[in-house]
């Protein structure tokens, strides 16, 4: 099959509907706010244009028409802005949207479609939801936003500074792994995110959901000691603790397919399996049908901290190496016994060493896979139980049903 052709007529309509698509959006804004204009729809539409028209001429010989169209429309900025300031008004947001449009038209003759394409939707986006990213970053904590730069900071100048190939006998590769750790604490702080939003506004379960994608373990231990000084909660803390371990599976999944894909088509089916039973078990716990107080997880970590990527990267290391030494010394017994050591902490460094790179797909893989699951789900009912003496003996029938269930998944390839 021949593939979809953009022909210049094709691009020709792209360019008007972008122009038009930034010039709704600021008569929009401009009818919300009752305030006058530099552009609207048809200016915008003409900018797009006028673009697209520089652009063809950049193509047919013509370099100049593209630099110069787009000093012009610069000039028409400066002077709507100056025009603005008279009037007491402030902001550039206007003009960079007619210079954005402009871009918009030309790309669309000199590049790959989806580019202005893009461009277009994600200005709209921007454009129109002023206040809803004004109120977000009024919430921003600043030490958060701190340690996320920081993060971000070390990332960007450490990544492309770290060798690409294997070291040592225990094929440690230094870009990989730190690939891994940014791969994980982005996925973690995905969670954190969504449970400092929306947590607190939802309940207990929803905050279990969203832990979950951090932490499930942390999960378990915070309501834990929430049950444990306020009893009257402890099903619904239960509750949080089995939704936030069945999270943990299908996160599993995804890391793994990420890493190693060649190890998802065995285990999807048991992941998917075990994380429904936790939310069955989960389901089934009669909670108070009273509003419930609002009591956000708050003992989850920012994943961005530097410390928490440093450890995290630490422990994938130190657990790559001990797998390898242990399967040299050992054998397969051995690998199986350090799975269940394993599964009383967190299990993401020990699981993601076992796939990471050229890993073979084996069924003594597999089994050490499931088993460190099955001994982290045992370890989070022992934690919480201990916590929770009130909620104890459903606690631990539960997470023992639950843990049981593993088993005959483990040998299952």
């Amino acid at each position: 099959m021949n593939e979809f052709e953009w022909t210049l007529q094709l691009r020709f309509i792209i360019a008007l509907a972008l122009g038009f698509l930034i010039g709704l959006e600021r008569e929009n804004s401009r009818v919300e706010k009752t305030k006058r204009l530099y552009a609207g729809v048809r200016t915008h539409a003409l900018i797009s244009l006028f673009g697209f028209g520089c652009g063809w001429m950049a193509q047919i010989q013509t370099p100049l028409a593209l630099p110069v169209g787009l000093l012009s429309v610069a000039a028409l900025c400066v002077v709507s802005y100056l025009a603005k300031t008279k009037e007491g008004r402030v902001g550039w947001t206007s003009e960079i949207a007619a210079l954005l449009t402009f871009v918009m038209g030309a790309l669309c003759v000199l590049s790959d479609i989806w580019l202005p394409a893009s461009l277009g939707v994600i200005s709209t986006l921007l454009l129109s939801e002023k206040a809803e990213i004004e109120r977000h970053v009024e919430r921003l904590n600043k030490s958060e936003f701190l340690a996320i730069t920081r993060f971000l900071l070390v990332t960007i100048i450490i990544l492309p500074l770290l060798p690409n190939e294997n070291y040592t006998q225990f094929h440690l590769n230094p870009a990989r792994i730190w690939k891994i750790v940014i791969m994980v604490s982005t996925i973690g702080f995905v969670g954190y995110f969504l449970s400092k939003k929306f947590g607190d506004q939802m309940g207990l379960w929803l905050s279990g959901l969203l832990g979950g994608i951090v932490s499930s373990t942390a999960v378990s231990v915070a309501v834990g000691r929430l049950a444990q000084k306020k009893p009257e909660r402890g099903r619904e803390a239960l509750q949080a603790s089995l939704i936030a371990g069945s999270v943990m599976y299908l996160r599993i999944l995804i890391l793994i397919w990420i890493i190693n894909p060649a190890f998802v088509a065995p285990l999807w089916q048991r992941l998917v399996f075990l994380s429904f039973i936790g939310l069955v078990l989960a389901l089934s716990l009669k909670t108070s049908d009273s509003p419930s107080v609002h009591t956000p997880i708050s003992t989850l970590q920012n994943p961005f901290e530097i410390v928490p990527a440093l450890l995290f990267a630490f422990l994938f290391v130190a657990l790559s190496i001990i797998t390898v030494l242990v399967k040299q010394s050992f054998s397969e017994r051995g690998l199986l016994a350090l799975s269940v050591i394993v599964g009383a902490t967190d299990i993401d460094p020990f699981l993601l060493s076992l796939v990471n790179g050229e890993a073979p797909v084996s069924s003594v893989m597999i089994a050490a896979i499931m088993i460190a699951m099955m001994s982290n789900t045992f370890m989070k009912g022992l934690y919480f139980g201990s916590l929770a003496k009130e909620t104890r003996h459903m606690t631990y029938w539960r997470y023992g049903l639950w843990t049981l269930l593993h088993l005959p998944l483990v040998f299952l390839y």
